[in-house]
């Protein structure tokens, strides 16, 4: 069971990081919204950059270390959560191995704690 949790845990690090090609990274509207309202086509990426590199360095609660899936980072003064999901291949279904990544594929859905 650990090394399933293991596992899950560095392929959810892959999506942090950016480094998981299946992965989907999706922010709620509310987050978005609040992040860049008015901001530049060019600054709005600047920021979208800027918040991933947030996430990927967030320091995880004790009952999230192991999986590391859910966590919550404060950026540009707001407190910003995700929470990462697994799905079939298709994004139908729930994965039924989520320690699998030929069967997952991984959703990162960034958003304001209100949005949770």
């Amino acid at each position: 069971m650990i090394d399933q949790l293991s596992r899950t845990a560095a392929l959810n690090d892959r999506v942090r990081q950016g480094l998981d090609p299946r992965a989907r990274i999706v922010i709620t509207a509310a987050c978005a919204a609040a992040l860049t309202d008015g901001d530049s086509l060019q600054e709005t990426v600047r920021i979208y950059g800027d918040l991933l590199m947030a996430i990927d360095r967030c320091n995880f609660a004790p009952d999230e270390r192991v999986e590391r899936r859910r966590g919550e980072v404060t950026f540009r003064g707001r407190q910003i959560r995700f929470a990462i999901d697994y799905y079939d291949l298709s994004i139908e279904w729930g994965s039924e191995n989520p320690a699998d990544p030929e069967v997952t594929t991984r959703v990162m859905t960034i958003m304001l704690p209100e949005d949770d």
